[in-house]
C-alpha cells in the first residue's frame, strides 16, 4: 500500500474542495491513486447528500444572470442563513444562474425543468460536491428565464428577493432606469399580476367568493342596515347571552364601540347568521356595493400597473401612469419575483422542549 503523504492530501483537497480527513480516507482506500480517489469522494458526497435529503433547506439566496435581451433568476436553498452568506455557496449559486441562462430552459416558479437543469454541464455533480464540502443540505429549488425587448433585474436584501422585469417598446437608458424602478416596486409590493386583464374569470370568481365569506365572517365591518338586521335576528332567536344582550342595550346608541365589548360567542353567532343568509345578501345592493369595493381595492393592490408607484411624489400616481410619463410605448410583458423560502414549511426548534425531553422531564 502506498504511503499517503501530506502533499497528496493537499493536492486532492485542492482538486475537489473536500475536507482533509475525507481526502486522506479516499487516498487510503485507493492506494494513493488520485483519479480513483476523486471518484470515491464523489460517491462519499452523494451519500452525504442522500443522508441529508429529508432535512429542510429553507434559507439561501437568489441570483441573476443576463445576456442581451434575456435574463434568468435562480433560487438555491441551504439549511441555515450562515451558509447562505458563505462565499463558496454564493459562488455555486452564481454558477447555477450562469448555467441556467446558458441552458435555454424556461424554468418556472414551481420548479419546472429543475431535473433537466441539474443534468446540464455537470451541475448535479457540482451540487453533490458542494453538499459534501459545505456540510448542509443544498437544493436548487427553481429558476425562470425571461426574454423581452429589455429585461432588468434587481436583488434585494443581499439576494433574499430576486426580481426580473421584461418589457416591450423599451430601448433607452431612461427606459432601463424606469424598469429598474419597477423591479424595485415588484420586490417591495409583491404584485401577483401585471394588470387586471391577467386575472382569469376563475380567479376573479375565487376572489369574489373569498371577499363575500370574509365580509360575512366579520360582522363589525358590514353596512349598518345589514348589521342591525343580524343583531335583531340574534336577539329574537335568543342566540346571545344575557350579558351580551345587556351590553348591546347599553352601547346601541353608539355602535362604533359595540364590538369591543361583545363576547367572541356573540360575534360568532352573528357571523353564522350572516353565512346562513348569504343568498339573500347577494341580492342586496348595499352588500353588493361593499363586496365590489373590496374586490376593486384588492385587485389594485395585486395588479402591478394599478399599484401606487412607490416613488410617486404625489403619493397617488400609479405604475401605469409613471411608465407612460417615461415612454408611452413601454409595455410590461413579464414579472418574476422569487423570495427565498416562500412556501417552504420551516422547522421551528423548541429548544426548551428538546432539553426537557433529553432530561426526561
Amino acid at each position: 500500500m502506498a504511503d499517503i503523504t501530506a502533499s497528496m492530501v493537499k493536492e486532492l483537497r485542492e482538486m475537489t474542495g473536500a475536507g482533509m480527513m475525507d481526502c486522506k480516507k479516499a487516498l487510503g482506500e485507493t492506494g494513493g491513486n488520485m483519479d480513483e480517489a476523486v471518484e470515491v469522494l464523489k460517491k462519499m458526497g452523494l451519500a452525504k447528500q442522500e443522508k441529508k435529503a429529508a432535512r429542510i433547506a429553507a434559507e439561501g439566496i437568489t441570483r441573476v444572470a443576463s445576456e442581451g435581451n434575456k435574463a434568468v433568476v435562480v433560487e438555491v436553498n441551504s439549511e441555515t442563513d450562515f451558509v447562505a452568506k458563505n462565499e463558496v455557496f454564493q459562488e455555486f449559486v452564481e454558477s447555477v444562474a450562469a448555467k441556467a441562462l446558458a441552458s435555454g430552459l424556461k424554468g418556472g416558479k414551481d420548479g419546472e425543468d429543475i431535473e433537466k437543469l441539474l443534468e446540464t454541464a455537470g451541475l448535479k455533480d457540482e451540487l453533490v460536491e458542494k453538499t459534501s464540502k459545505i456540510g448542509e443540505k443544498l437544493s436548487v429549488r427553481r429558476f425562470e428565464l425571461v426574454e423581452a425587448d429589455m429585461v432588468v433585474s434587481y436583488l434585494h436584501g443581499g439576494g433574499r428577493i430576486g426580481v426580473l422585469v421584461g418589457a416591450s417598446g423599451a430601448s433607452s437608458d431612461a427606459d432601463k432606469e424606469a424598469l429598474t424602478n419597477i423591479a424595485m416596486q415588484v420586490a417591495a409590493m409583491n404584485p401577483q399580476y401585471i394588470s387586471h386583464a391577467d386575472i382569469s374569470d376563475a380567479e376573479h370568481e375565487k376572489i369574489r367568493e373569498i371577499t363575500i365569506e370574509s365580509a360575512l365572517n366579520d360582522p363589525a365591518t358590514l353596512p349598518k342596515p345589514i348589521l342591525n338586521a343580524l343583531i335583531e335576528k340574534a336577539l329574537a332567536g335568543k342566540l346571545w347571552s344575557d350579558e351580551d344582550t345587556a351590553i348591546y342595550e347599553e352601547k346601541k346608541s353608539n355602535m362604533n364601540f359595540l364590538f369591543n365589548f361583545l363576547s367572541e360567542a356573540a360575534k360568532a353567532a352573528l357571523a353564522q347568521l350572516g353565512l346562513e343568509n348569504k343568498a339573500s345578501y347577494l341580492e342586496d345592493k348595499i352588500f353588493k356595493g361593499l363586496v365590489d369595493g373590496r374586490i376593486s381595492k384588492h385587485e389594485k393592490e395585486v395588479c402591478l400597473l394599478d399599484q401606487v408607484y412607490v416613488k410617486a411624489e404625489d403619493g397617488k400616481q400609479n405604475v401605469a401612469a409613471y411608465l407612460k410619463s417615461v415612454n408611452p410605448s413601454i409595455a410590461i410583458t413579464k414579472i418574476v419575483r422569487f423570495e427565498v423560502g416562500e412556501g417552504i414549511e420551516k422547522k421551528v426548534d423548541d429548544f426548551a422542549a428538546e432539553v426537557a425531553a433529553q432530561a426526561g422531564m
